[in-house]
């Protein structure tokens, strides 16, 4: 099969397409024949070797974790999904590639009217905006800043905020202040001046602050704060150091979960946003696209 393999630790030019074995699924798997491919930010850092000490890589390796496709095979044991039933989910195999792996339990069937890109718009960013808002203990009333509110991450972290009753102040780039908005967030430009625009529109204060940007917003935050305390970044590596939570538990990987806001993105009450596509040939593309941000929603490789 075709996938696209990094052999060494670097940038985005040591992605290379390759044709590699067809996998089998195990026990409980399912292979899926992958349509879209979710693009996240942290493929970039495991290609980089920056996430060395977290997620240990064996090369060579194919990137990606997030999929929607076709049930192709299964394996022992698997009683609920059929060969041809349409999927989204995590993978336990590199998505950069024509066929993977899934274990059956954290997949979801891909509702008719969600189509092949934004269902792998869901679950990745969807698994880490709920765990961050659980981390926070978002609760109905209090005043959420969500930096990096137009990205796949703050996309899903806003509505779900905003469902859970509190008040979202949302940070992006000035092409993107209208998207926020339609979120139900209170848009705002970053960069220069954020403390007293921030505190020019919440004199209260902020109950919580979630970073999903990753670009130098945590000292801002500690001053909004007064403090480190319900901090949590998904994006900063310098979190560690200024005493910041960074968010990088286990996935939860519920495919009940997937399930319910898979049918929501379906029927329009949860906006799922793709910024690009990208063709499997073009995954460098799509991570030097990711690795830059400024995206909004989802960038997504197809898979023909």
């Amino acid at each position: 099969m075709k996938a696209i393999v990094f052999d060494t630790f670097g940038g985005t030019e040591v992605l290379h397409e390759a044709e590699i074995e067809t996998p089998r699924p195990g026990p409980k798997q399912v292979r899926v024949r992958v349509r879209a491919v979710g693009v996240n930010p942290v493929d970039g850092k495991i290609r980089s070797g920056a996430m060395e000490s977290i997620f240990p890589t064996t090369l060579p390796a194919v990137p990606g974790g997030e999929i929607a496709g076709v049930v192709d095979a299964l394996g022992e044991g698997v009683d609920s999904f059929t060969v041809g039933d349409e999927v989204l989910g995590w993978s336990d195999t590199g998505s950069y590639a024509q066929y993977a792996l899934a274990d059956a339990s954290v997949l979801a069937i891909k509702p008719a009217g969600l189509d092949w890109t934004h269902a792998a718009a869901l679950p990745v960013a969807s698994d880490g905006a709920d765990r961050a808002l659980d981390l926070l203990d978002v609760k109905a009333g209090e005043t959420l800043l969500v930096h990096g509110a137009s990205g796949a991450l703050g996309t899903m972290a806003v509505q779900f905020a905003v469902a859970r009753g509190a008040r979202v102040i949302g940070t992006a780039g000035p092409a993107n202040q209208e998207y926020v908005a339609s979120l139900g967030a209170t848009a705002l430009v970053y960069g220069d001046d954020l403390v007293e625009r921030v505190r020019a529109v919440a004199p209260g204060g902020v109950d919580a602050v979630l970073d999903a940007a990753g670009k130098g917003a945590l000292e801002d935050s500690i001053t909004l704060r007064g403090g480190t305390d319900r901090i949590v970044t998904t994006a900063d590596f310098r979190a560690r150091e200024l005493g910041v939570v960074f968010s990088d538990g286990p996935q939860r990987r519920s495919g009940a979960r997937l399930t319910e806001l898979a049918q929501r993105a379906a029927d329009g009450s949860l906006a799922t946003t793709v910024g690009a596509t990208h063709p499997l040939a073009d995954a460098a593309r799509a991570q030097q696209a990711s690795d830059a941000g400024h995206s909004r929603g989802k960038l997504v490789i197809t898979v023909d």
